[in-house]
């Protein structure tokens, strides 16, 4: 290689090297490796649920445990008491149970913090996550698997959709959650 062809390498290095700080890299949750982009901004509505979505993000990477409710381990509904519970708010234990007790949300109302249901067997619903915004939500799919984002638009997904719910700390659903076990 002559100087002249060094010399012209060198400065093409540097300016590839400073468009690469220019970029901010990706947020990676700790605990897994997918890229979770930042929740919407926060509007009146969404304080509580800002709050839900901050906490059932915390858990993304712990295992699925079936009956669990701590970071040790969660099963989904156990994953939305959790969340739910860092904002002062009950909820029941059931998926099924959630929805019941919940305000129905049009899906295309959704904010973060509400929470989506979904028939995964028997036409009953017995999956539910903490949607996030933009499409996503945070759940403990399965046995095996760990806490993870899901999202709305997965054709799996989409075709188990089975509605969305909102709990407000002020909500008389989320006063008698309170009441029970």
């Amino acid at each position: 290689m002559t100087r002249m062809a060094g010399q012209s390498i060198v400065p093409a290095i540097a300016v590839l090297m400073l468009a690469a700080c220019v970029s901010a890299p990706p947020v990676a949750t700790p605990g897994t490796r997918e890229v979770v982009p930042p929740v919407e901004a926060p509007t009146a509505h969404t304080g509580a649920g800002l709050v839900v979505v901050r906490a059932a993000e915390s858990a993304l990477g712990a295992p699925y445990r079936y009956g669990g409710a701590t970071l040790q381990g969660f099963d989904c509904s156990g994953l939305t008491q959790f969340a739910y519970r860092s904002a002062g708010i009950s909820i029941p234990r059931t998926a099924a149970a959630q929805q019941h007790a919940a305000d129905l949300v049009p899906p295309d109302a959704l904010l973060p913090g509400d929470l989506v249901f979904f028939a995964t067997g028997r036409n009953a619903v017995d999956h539910v996550g903490v949607y996030a915004g933009q499409g996503r939500f945070v759940h403990a799919p399965a046995s095996g698997r760990v806490v993870s984002i899901g999202y709305l638009a997965d054709p799996w997904y989409a075709a188990h959709f089975a509605g969305a719910g909102r709990f407000r700390s002020d909500d008389a659903s989320a006063q008698s959650a309170r009441a029970s076990p």
